[in-house]
């Protein structure tokens, strides 16, 4: 039975604990290459009135990271809500790159960065952990997948970052790779900081994940076999779940016919989490949905109700076979009202999800309390790295915020 094998089940990431490291670069590193600086293409640069966080995670799918990807479905929520908290608030992208190795189903998968968690949130359910079993992975074009062929924000001061999780070293011996030193320059040069959960105890993984982590200015977290960490079920759970699908009923989305087909695959993914998401997970996505920079996720563009309220439309210079279906056949009067109530209802629903959550966090905060603390459990150390790293781009989180 080979090393990776062995650390089969090692890792949940709800059901285990962390160690921060600090990173230490071995004397034997592979050097750091000399890169010309990045170009980015021609273009208008993204408004920063808000603060951005760019967010990739970089997740080993093969069959032994079974634990990790069932657990990593149900945190995605806690990890945004938590970025959400910063000071001020930002926008808040996501992207994900899948890999396993040659000769399996797939070498790598990658879902772009995007402000609409839903459908990445989607996207990472269908993933299902199988392959693998040789030991070494396709680490290094999993990284420069993620560095490369992502839609990054070129803005020098977005706060840019990859959690590579794995619990296997990167094959070494691919001759056509672009080695993880290579790629690593140019995430420093594009500002992109890298950091490594290694799952598992394989020693022959640790060495490179802590490299990684030194060269891309990033932490090393290890997710041991003996740990703890919040996994609490809250009786305000359901009541967050029911409200975010009172939510989701007042979208209402109007455009050309393809327009309407991209929002009605935005509803199918929404669907789809509804059907098979944990109730915790519909909760913090409740609650994530409810701030200023759930605002994307939850409605995205063209989306009648806020655009008529926030006055970037009028709703009588839009062509009827372009509205909604049930508006369609209103009054023009009926329709005005018909949105005024759903805008009503909608805030109503957000005043409502914010007391529960709040609710919520209060009741986690004092079972964790309860039960000895929480200082090494994946949540905590996650948060602590996230805010660490996202203040240096001027986002600021108070230091008791929640991070469950």
């Amino acid at each position: 039975m080979n090393s990776k094998n062995l650390s089969l089940g090692l890792c949940a990431l709800t059901l285990t604990a962390v160690t921060l490291y600090p990173v230490v670069q071995s004397h034997d590193a592979l050097p750091m290459p000399t890169l010309p600086p990045p170009q980015f293409p021609p273009g208008k640069v993204l408004s920063q009135a808000r603060p951005r966080i760019d967010v990739v995670f970089v997740l080993d799918t093969t069959g032994s990271m079974s634990g990790l990807l069932q657990s990593a479905k149900d945190k995605i929520w806690s990890l945004a809500t938590t970025m959400a908290q910063a000071q001020p608030a930002p926008e808040i992208r996501v992207g994900l790159v899948a890999y396993r190795d040659r000769g399996d189903a797939y070498i790598t998968q990658t879902f772009d960065l995007t402000s609409d968690l839903d459908s990445m949130y989607a996207t990472l359910m269908d993933f299902q952990a199988a392959g693998g079993g040789d030991g070494p992975e396709a680490v290094n074009q999993a990284l420069h997948d993620a560095v490369t062929k992502l839609a990054w924000s070129p803005a020098q001061n977005a706060y840019k970052v990859v959690f590579l999780v794995g619990d296997a070293p990167p094959h070494m011996d691919y001759q056509d790779d672009v080695k993880y030193p290579v790629t690593l320059a140019l995430a420093r040069q594009k500002g992109i900081v890298v950091n490594t959960i290694q799952c598992g105890e394989d020693g022959s993984a640790t060495p490179p994940w802590q490299q990684i982590a030194s060269l891309g200015d990033g932490n090393f977290l290890q997710v041991a076999q003996g740990g703890s960490a919040v996994a609490i079920t809250t009786p305000f759970d359901d009541k967050l779940a029911r409200l975010a699908a009172n939510l989701d009923e007042t979208r209402l989305y109007y455009g050309n016919q393809e327009k309407r087909a991209e929002k009605q695959r935005k509803m199918e993914a929404t669907s789809k989490l509804e059907a098979s998401a944990s109730v915790a997970a519909k909760a913090r996505r409740a609650t994530f949905n409810a701030t200023a920079s759930g605002t994307a996720n939850l409605l995205g563009d063209s989306e009648l109700v806020d655009d008529v309220a926030r006055g970037r439309v009028d709703l009588s210079k839009i062509n009827q076979a372009e509205l909604p279906a049930p508006l369609q056949a209103m009054a023009p009067a009926a329709q005005a009202s018909y949105l005024q109530a759903q805008a009503v209802k909608r805030d109503a629903l957000k005043r409502e999800i914010k007391v529960a959550a709040d609710e919520r966090a209060a009741y986690l905060k004092e079972k964790v309390a309860a039960e000895g603390g929480a200082r090494a459990s994946l949540d905590q150390q996650l948060f602590g790295t996230v805010r660490a790293q996202a203040e240096k781009k001027g986002l600021r989180y108070e230091a008791d915020a929640p991070a469950y």
